[in-house]
């Protein structure tokens, strides 16, 4: 008798643990899915052994992870489960360490660690111009950045293809080396007309840069009088008058005035041939209210269209 409840007592005392050892959410973690340069979906299987469960990702670039998922159900049935989460902003060409873990009442699992490496960056450019416009003979400069994998102290060059932009890209500076985060910068000392520019990378021709196109303006100067009548009497009548340069003869001349925060042409003449290099308009007109004018020389092709100064004009 005392031998038989010995026994039972022992029995007991090992199945307790064994038991409640069961009822712990049953986890496997799974291989990374869609692996992407910045993206990834974590898979694996949830056991939730009929209790309420819940799981989360441990994830980061050394076993230590450091971020979690966001904890999600598994709910609480008595089957295993196939579970994804999706991580992003992720960097690109990392080797990242992962696990899953799950939890209910009876206490908490953690999977196995797992490893994946996200994808490469491909090489590119991108590139910009300050100032985007400028004067004839006048200085800007291109800058821009090499972004993807690998993109620090990487060779690049300047590319200029100048207007009427048939003759091509060739290199118009030496090759540039980028900084560690990729940037690069050429200053161009003086743009005679207005042209495209690029980026390429000598080393692997492919990657490009957009084009950027930049102008160069006409210059355009602007003077305005009231003109006299005999007698010495003046009415409201102005002539405005001025220089273009370089030479635009032909160009539309638009006398435009500033009306409900937007310019509205008022006049309109073309540029007459002049001496010394240049152009010139004149035009009269007649104004019944004063206010602030602006001229807007219209053109194309070699040089950009552009405004000259703004002039205040008062009517009594």
């Amino acid at each position: 008798m005392l031998r038989a409840s010995l026994l039972a007592a022992v029995a007991f005392t090992l199945l307790v643990p064994a038991a409640a050892s069961a009822a712990r959410p049953g986890v496997t973690t799974g291989a990374a899915a869609d692996i992407a340069q910045t993206t990834v979906t974590l898979t694996g299987r949830v056991d939730p052994n009929g209790k309420a469960t819940t799981y989360f990702f441990q994830y980061g670039t050394s076993p230590l992870y450091g971020a979690l998922t966001p904890e999600v159900p598994a709910g609480a049935g008595a089957n295993a489960r196939i579970v994804t989460t999706a991580v992003g902003a992720l960097a690109p060409f990392t080797t990242y360490h992962y696990r899953l873990v799950a939890r209910n009442a009876d206490g908490l699992t953690r999977g196995a660690r797992r490893t994946f490496r996200t994808k490469r960056q491909p090489l590119g450019l991108t590139l910009g111009a300050n100032p985007g416009a400028v004067a004839p003979g006048g200085a800007t400069t291109l800058a821009g950045n090499l972004g993807g994998t690998g993109n620090g102290n990487r060779q690049v060059v300047l590319q200029a293809n100048p207007f009427p932009f048939t003759q091509g890209f060739v290199n118009v500076s030496n090759v540039l080396v980028t900084d560690a985060a990729g940037n690069f910068s050429f200053p161009v000392l003086s743009v005679p007309l207005t042209t495209q520019y690029r980026v390429q990378m000598p080393t692997n021709p492919g990657v490009i840069s957009p084009i950027v196109t930049v102008p160069v303006l006409v210059q355009v100067t602007t003077h305005v009088k009231r003109t006299k009548l005999h007698g010495g009497k003046y009415r409201a009548r102005f002539r405005m008058y001025g220089s273009i340069r370089p030479v635009r003869d032909g160009a539309a001349v638009r006398i435009q005035q500033r009306r409900h925060g937007q310019w509205i042409t008022v006049r309109s003449t073309f540029a007459k041939p002049a001496s010394g290099g240049r152009s010139r308009y004149y035009k009269k007109f007649r104004l019944r209210t004063g206010g602030r004018f602006r001229v807007l020389v219209e053109t194309a092709g070699d040089f950009a269209s552009n405004t000259g100064r703004e002039v205040s004009v008062r009517v009594h």
